[in-house]
C-alpha cells in the first residue's frame, strides 16, 4: 500500500545513499508509532552491530526492527530488476543482527520478560508516496 509521505524527509548535505537510509529509518519510526509501538531506541551501535529501531509492541515484546529503504524517486523509467529493499538484509547481516539482538536482550532482562523477536521494515519510496511492508519474527 502507497503510504503518503509526511514530516520533514529532506536529503540536506548528506549522501544520497546516507540520506536515503535516514529518511527510511524516520518513516519506519512514524510507521510503528501510529501502528501502536513505543520507540524505545534508535541507531543502537555496538562495536560488533547496530539495531535501527528498539521498540515495544502493544503485547510488551520487545521488538528489535531492521529497516531497509530503496529509493525510487524520480526514476523515469519502470525498473525491472524487480530489486526489492528486503534483499539487501544478507545471510551475514542477519547473522550479525541476531548476535546484537541477543546481547540487548540478556543485558536488559526487565525489557525481554515478555519475550523478543526480529522484525524488518522495507519501504520503497517513490515520488509521492512510499510502499511499507512489515515482516514480522524474521529471526
Amino acid at each position: 500500500m502507497c503510504k503518503q509521505l509526511k514530516g520533514d524527509f529532506s536529503r540536506k548535505s548528506i549522501s544520497a545513499n546516507i540520506a536515503t537510509g535516514t529518511i527510511g529509518e524516520q518513516m519506519a519510526v512514524s510507521y510503528l508509532r501510529k501502528g501502536g509501538y513505543k520507540i524505545l531506541d534508535t541507531n543502537a551501535r555496538y562495536p560488533w552491530g547496530e539495531i535501527d529501531i528498539i521498540a515495544r509492541d502493544r503485547d510488551k515484546t520487545l521488538v528489535f526492527v531492521e529497516v531497509k529503504t530503496l529509493n525510487k524517486r524520480g526514476q523515469k523509467f519502470a525498473d525491472t530488476s524487480g530489486l526489492k529493499p528486503e534483499d539487501n538484509l544478507t545471510r551475514s547481516k542477519m547473522e550479525k543482527l541476531k548476535k546484537t539482538c541477543l546481547f540487548f536482550a540478556n543485558n536488559n532482562k526487565k525489557l525481554s520478560d515478555k519475550g523478543w523477536r526480529i522484525d524488518l521494515l522495507s519501504l520503497t519510496m517513490y515520488d509521492e508516496c512510499c510502499d511499507v511492508n512489515h515482516f514480522k519474527n524474521i529471526g
